[in-house]
Order: C-alpha cells, then structure tokens, then sequence
C-alpha cells in the first residue's frame, strides 16, 4: 500500500537518511526503533508528507506524493495520513467533539456529516460522556484517544504515530497500545509507529531497527 524507495535526507552537512527502502501492507502495524538520532522521526515525517526527501519516491498506491504541488499535497494528506504525536496537539479552546472534526472540515464534510462521525468514534473510544469536554478537562489518555479519533475522522489510508504513549502513565499506555490493535482487527488499520517503548514493539507484526539513517532490521 505504501512504499518508499531510496529516501535520502540532509541537514546541512548530516546525512539523516541514507537510501531507505520500505514497503508497509494494508492492515500492518510496523513499529520503528532505534537510537536517538538514527533518522525514525525524519523518515516518519516524509512518510507523512510532512517534509519532502532529497532523492527518492513515496508511493501511496499508484500515487507518487512527491510529485504533488503543495495544495494538491495537503490535501491528500488530510484525506489519506492521520497523525497522533507524543503530545496530543488538542486545541485547547475546542471541546473533544470540535477537536476530532477539524480535519473533517478542512475536507469540506459538512457539520452534520463531521459530527455524526466524530461521535461515533468517540463513542468506540469510550468518550461519549466526554464530547463536551475541553482538553484541560480530560486525563493524559482521554487527550490521546481523541487524537486517535481526530486521526481516524477521514478514514485515512494509514495512522502515523510518533511515540504516542511516550507520554503516558503504564495504564493509559496498555489502553493506547490495545487500541491500536482492536483498531487493525476490527477495521484492518495500517500503523506505522515510531516507539521507544520495547512492549509495543514486540507486540507489532513487524519491528523495523532503524541505526545512522539506514534500516538495520526489518522483521
């Protein structure tokens, strides 16, 4: 579904990302590891379409991204990638419920169309008692589980997580990381997770060893 080829990225004169190769199936749950620095978080980002590689292709399908313009770039981006960070990003004026169908907007669905399905979904993640609820008034792992909703608002191609429980106490972690199954089983989700927390690595269906910018491992 997803397929990178000969990722090259630099930051003025250091070599973050050396020629990566990689392929990501529909309904996988990749984890990347690897030291600090080892290039997970740039390779997370161009994967994202947040950032554009030096040399090389990013396939969604038949898409090349990188060949899209910016607008064009964006927009598949909002339609097809969700993200959930370390930190959940939650507006903070918005309540739960406005938080989630935010990227909904920004794809011209309608206010009743974004609103029926961002409570659906906060619904499953056993929020419904907190769709009014604004961020400073939720638990570290209510924030995360809207913004796994927010990330789920558009039916996206593939969620893209950066140490998303990296946050979080042991309890709200075991609940994040059990999610992201529950998610994959029930609705065949593709994850691609940046991680240090060796638990979900482990748990994932393949562990990807990122080391100097180059895939070291990948099983």
């Amino acid at each position: 579904m997803i397929s990178a080829e000969q990722i090259k990225k630099s930051f003025g004169s250091v070599n973050v990302l050396k020629g990566v190769d990689l392929c990501i199936k529909k309904g996988e749950i990749v984890s990347v590891v690897g030291a600090s620095g080892a290039g997970k978080t740039t390779l997370l980002q161009i994967l994202g379409t947040l950032d554009r590689p030096d040399t090389g292709s990013i396939f969604y399908g038949g898409t090349d991204v990188s060949l899209l313009n910016e607008n064009d770039l964006s927009a598949f981006r909002n339609s097809n990638i969700g993200f959930v960070f370390q930190f959940h990003h939650l507006l903070p004026e918005f309540t739960a419920l406005e938080n989630v169908c935010i990227p909904a907007y920004i794809a011209n669905k309608s206010k009743h169309e974004a609103t029926k399905r961002a409570k659906e979904l906060l619904e499953m993640l056993s929020l419904g008692h907190r769709l009014d609820h604004k961020p400073s008034e939720l638990s570290g792992g209510e924030k995360q589980r809207v913004a796994v909703a927010r990330a789920l608002i558009n039916d996206p191609l593939v969620i893209l997580a950066d140490e998303p429980s990296g946050n979080l106490d042991s309890k709200s972690r075991q609940e994040l990381h059990e999610l992201f199954f529950t998610l994959r089983d029930q609705f065949n989700q593709t994850f691609i997770i940046v991680t240090h927390d060796p638990e979900l690595a482990e748990l994932s269906d393949r562990k990807i060893v990122i080391s100097d910018g180059q895939i070291e491992k990948d099983a």
